[in-house]
């Protein structure tokens, strides 16, 4: 059994050997071993990872079950327009999917930013099971671009919202 919390620096290695799986798991047919693990030196590092957990008005939330971390969340207000929500990352570790986790998540990410409007993320197009998931909790396609991620990444997106209940 997980239950969702704020996380906590002393989290940071949990969560960057869950991204580290959970990357190689999901994209490695996608984008190439390369290509992954030089996203996890970087966008997925453990500094990358403190840079989060110190954003103001930021939420960073990992799912623990006292023993183990299973999955973790971040999301922040976007820097132009606080009225959305962008959900950077929601992850589950494969040996722990399909047990609720990333609902948990998800559920209490939506509860975060009361005086938001909308959430929106980025997913890969292959990434099929992930679009299941945001579709199943209400997420509809805007958009598509070339750069998921970060400017200059080459990666496709898609570009997902969902209105938020008002206050």
């Amino acid at each position: 059994m997980f239950f969702v919390r704020t996380a906590m620096e002393t989290d940071i290695p949990a969560v960057c050997a869950l991204l580290s799986e959970t990357w190689h798991a999901t994209y490695d047919e996608i984008l190439g071993p390369e290509k992954v693990e030089t996203i996890i030196n970087s966008w997925l590092s453990h500094e990358a990872m403190l840079r989060r957990l110190r954003r103001p008005h930021g939420e960073f939330l990992v799912a623990d079950s006292g023993t183990m971390i299973g999955g973790m969340a971040f999301a922040a207000p976007d820097k132009d327009n606080a009225e959305i929500v962008n959900l950077s990352q929601l992850y589950v570790l494969p040996g722990c999917q399909r047990q609720g986790i990333g609902e948990q998540l998800f559920a209490e990410i939506e509860t975060c930013f009361p005086n938001a409007k909308r959430l929106a993320l980025e997913v890969v197009p292959q990434n099929a099971p992930a679009i299941r998931f945001y579709e199943a909790h209400g997420l509809r396609e805007v958009g598509r671009h070339d750069e998921c991620g970060a400017p200059g990444s080459g990666i496709p997106a898609i570009r997902m919202e969902k209105d938020l209940p008002g206050v």
